[in-house]
């Protein structure tokens, strides 16, 4: 989820209650110190207003000092430091920025940072529709590697694009996926792969409430399976070797689903969208899994591994020790959304891995880290599934 259009203004009294919040959770989970010196150079481009822009997350785990191999030396925010600056969202950010360290330069566009590196990381955390002209800017600008949030771009053909551009310039795109390293997904697809006749069924939930719904489709505009499914999504290219061309059925979940038309709060256009999905697919390869996502399901996700409908293994997340870390950054924070504390290890973890990559000079993408063309796969399935799956909930 971006930061267009956020409903609420935190105050700044909030924002420092955040970082209390956030800091301690920074400590249980901050990873071991690096055993090399090297810190790569970091640039969040697209940062958001604070507790709801992915990209001020991100920000604040390099702020904190969590990732050992990253060094946060510049934030580019475009809107709210350029056209909605003096709007209640853009004052916010302002607010956030002001307190932030000095060592951290904020600039309102990509043309007006100093050059970094080499080597140096563009996290490009914005607008979906924003990230083909980011990624270029970026690259032009000295970047020799670059972090995208997903889906990457909001069509096939400009993320193909992205990705032949990257190459000319042997630029590594690596892709915000992070639960290509949760561990939940990874305990679920060890025991399916030693269970004969297994298959596993990803759910995924966020906690929106139902009058947030509007919100939710306008500022993510290209839908939820370029969005909050496409995490799912990309675990089937990842892992079980799922393609748009090699998928031979898709039953969606009549049921579980529900497809919605909800007028956008900030431009009264009309969206529509899954407020919640539910689908199985099979593969040419013989190969069978299924997805459940749902907006206002609540703050966890969960593997069911099946063997002829008997569940064999239910693994979750969160787990008793992380529900009560997300449980205290809540309570002292509640504005804040929560799948940021819910899944805070796997944004660090990711952060960390590719900029410990980086620093130790190691070419192409880590393990466990989707490449670009993994994400190009990710969106052609994306854009298969969502007018058949619109279209079966319709009928």
């Amino acid at each position: 989820p971006r930061h267009r259009h956020p409903p609420t203004r935190p105050s700044l009294a909030m924002l420092r209650s955040a970082a209390s919040g956030l800091a301690r959770l920074s400590r249980a989970a901050a990873a071991p110190a690096a055993s090399f010196s090297t810190t790569v150079p970091t640039v969040i481009v697209g940062c958001g207003v604070p507790k709801r822009g992915m990209g001020w997350y991100h920000a604040k785990n390099l702020i904190d000092g969590e990732c050992p191999s990253a060094k946060l030396t510049d934030v580019v925010e475009p809107f709210f430091l350029g056209p909605a600056k003096d709007t209640p969202a853009g004052k916010t950010f302002g607010e956030f920025a002001a307190a932030s360290s000095p060592a951290v330069a904020f600039h309102d566009s990509l043309a007006k940072m100093p050059k970094r590196g080499p080597p140096f990381l563009a996290l490009i955390s914005g607008r979906t529709a924003d990230n083909p002209k980011l990624l270029k800017e970026c690259i032009e600008g000295g970047a020799t590697h670059v972090y995208l949030e997903k889906p990457g771009a909001p069509s096939v053909p400009e993320l193909e694009e992205m990705a032949a551009y990257a190459k000319s310039k042997n630029v590594p795109v690596f892709m915000g996926y992070n639960k290509n390293v949760t561990k939940y997904v990874t305990l679920a697809r060890e025991f399916e792969a030693k269970t004969p006749g297994a298959m596993t069924t990803f759910i995924h939930n966020n906690a929106y409430k139902e009058e947030e719904l509007p919100e939710c489709f306008e500022r993510n505009a290209e839908g939820m399976l370029k969005n909050m499914a496409v995490h799912e999504l990309a675990l089937l290219v990842t892992f079980y070797g799922v393609k748009a061309d090699n998928i031979v059925s898709i039953t969606a979940d009549k049921e579980y689903s529900r497809l919605m038309t909800l007028p956008g709060p900030s431009s009264s256009t009309p969206f529509t969208d899954f407020a919640s999905i539910g689908f199985t697919l099979s593969t040419s390869a013989g190969k069978t899994v299924t997805v459940k996502a749902n907006r206002t399901g609540g703050s966890f996700s969960e593997a069911i591994v099946s063997v002829a409908g008997a569940e064999k293994l239910r693994t979750k997340t969160p787990d008793a020790a992380l529900e009560a870390r997300v449980a205290a950054v809540m309570a002292s924070d509640p504005e804040i959304m929560p799948y940021f504390p819910l899944q805070h290890d796997d944004y660090v973890e990711l952060k960390e891995r590719a900029a410990k990559w980086i620093a130790e000079g190691k070419p192409g993408v880590p393990d466990g880290i989707a490449s670009i063309e993994v994400a190009i796969e990710t969106l052609k399935i994306a854009e298969r599934l969502t007018p058949e799956l619109t279209k079966a909930l319709s009928e």
